[in-house]
Parts: C-alpha cells; structure tokens; sequence
C-alpha cells in the first residue's frame, strides 16, 4: 500500500522573511505619519519660543529628546521636522515625476531626433552631482520650501524618464500594439487603453522609490542652510544645530532628527524594494509568492 503523504502547509505570508520586514516597515511609516497628522493638532509648537532656563537638558521624561541649546524640545521639533520632509519628499518626488515622465514620454513616443536630443540632455544632467546642482538652483532663487521642492524636481526627474523612455520603446514593438493599430485604434486609444496601463505601475513605484531621495536631498539642502530658515523646525536646520552641541556632550540634539531621517527613509526604501521585487516575476517566483 503506497504512503500516503500530505502536503507541506504553506507558510502564512506574513510570517515569511521578506514579509516580516514589509510589515514591520510599514508599520514604522504608518506610525510617523500618524504622529507627525497628529502632534501638530494636540501638541501645537512655538517655533519662535525659546526656555533658557532648560538648556541642554538630557533625556528624561519631561523631555524625551532632551533639549537644544535654546531649551527647544528635540523630539517636537524632530516630529514637526519630519512633517516638512515628508511633505517635501512627497511633493517633489511627484513634480519630478511628472517632469520625466513627460520628456520621457515624448521621447518613447516620437523617437528620431526628439529622443536623441532629449537623451542627450538626459546624459549632460546626469552627469553633474544632484547636490551641487541642487545648491545652485537654491542660490538662484530665495531660499524657501518652493525652492528646495523645485530643485529637487529639476534634478531628480532623470530616472523616471529613462524608465517611461524604454517601457514605451519596448511596448510599440508589441503584436498587440500592431494588432490595435492595424484594427483603427486612434492614437490616443492606444495611449491611453494600451501603453498607459502598463507603464504607470513602473511610474507609481520610481515616484516611491524617490521620495527616500527628495527627503535626503531636503535634509542636506537645510543641513547647509539653504533649506527653510534656521529658526524653522526641520531635520536639516536641527542636525546643523546640533551639530555644535556635540562638543559640549550633548549628542541628542543631533542623533534624535538623524535617527528619524534614517529610519523613516530605510522604512519607505524597504517597501518600495518589495513593491519592485513583486513587480518582477522572476523575482517574485524566487520568492514563492
């Protein structure tokens, strides 16, 4: 009589490896987001205000950051820093979505001259660093949230134009693009019913896998000054500041922001990285999803 043999039980998803970091960051960006929607509403903050009489103060229940050298609650001000990052990383990584995905657009669909000029152009951008081109667009305008957001668009749109240029140019290959057309499809039919659908999944995740980017590059841009003013909560301004209260001992004031940039950034990194990974079937079947 033949064995009888039952078969394995499936582990349950979210107990699998790659799944327990998916859910662990996603539970760490789900709370940030709620504290920073929250804590401006039940715990407003006086930018301007200042407590001389609590100067460096060390963590401690009244104040679990410690305090700056200004008597400034570091973990306030480090929530509503997180606030304007965030903000910034999401408004940027879209405009600079939006920016590639239309010149890369244009160049998928027309090729000819029109790709190759704006290819080149591609390359002459991607050749300078993103920081000091970053500077530069800053310093030409009044430091501000607008100007930091606009520099991040201008230099960080290159990826997403390379990414729609060849999904276009793969995608007008097709059968079915033949097939649509040689049916009396319009041009815009098959636009919008044929390339669209199959592009905008790989848009949605490089604007993600972007806003990790914008946050970094904000976060320098203030680090250097030409962020929001000194006097404004952000990461940037209060790692600068902190910075100088190293050498008195007092290391909250810059690792409490420095540690809400990397774990926010790491956090919404680790999503996108699985959001890729199921995105591409090879790696999906190597994950036995």
């Amino acid at each position: 009589m033949a064995e009888l043999t039952l078969p394995r039980p499936r582990r349950l998803r979210w107990l699998r490896p790659g799944a327990r970091g998916t859910v662990v960051a996603a539970t760490v960006l789900v709370v940030a987001v709620v504290v920073c929607l929250a804590v401006p509403v039940l715990w407003p903050l006086d930018q301007s205000a200042v407590a001389l009489d609590q100067v460096g103060l060390p963590p401690s229940w009244a104040h679990p950051g410690g305090t700056d050298d200004l008597g400034r609650d570091v973990l306030h001000r480090s929530i509503y820093g997180l606030r304007v990052s965030l903000l910034v990383g999401v408004i940027a990584a879209v405009t600079a979505t939006l920016v590639g995905g239309l010149l890369g657009g244009v160049a998928g669909l027309l090729g000819g001259w029109p790709d190759r000029i704006l290819m080149r152009v591609v390359d002459t951008v991607a050749a300078l660093p993103h920081l000091l081109l970053g500077i530069f667009i800053v310093a030409m305008l009044r430091p501000s949230l607008g100007a930091v957001i606009l520099s991040i668009g201008l230099t960080h749109w290159l990826s997403t134009a390379r990414i729609v240029r060849s999904e276009l140019l793969s995608l007008r290959t097709r059968p079915f693009i033949d097939a649509a057309i040689s049916g009396g499809a319009s041009r815009a039919r098959v636009l919008t019913r044929h390339l669209l659908p199959h592009v905008l999944p790989k848009i949605a995740l490089a604007t993600t896998l972007m806003v990790p980017h914008a946050v970094w590059h904000e976060t320098s841009l203030s680090f250097l000054g030409l962020g929001l003013p000194p006097h404004l909560a952000s990461l940037g301004n209060m790692i600068n500041d902190g910075q100088r209260s190293l050498l008195t001992g007092a290391w909250w004031a810059s690792i409490v922001p420095g540690l809400a940039v990397i774990v926010v950034t790491l956090a919404i990194a680790a999503l996108s990285a699985r959001w890729r990974d199921h995105l591409d079937p090879r790696v999906r079947a190597e994950l036995d999803l």
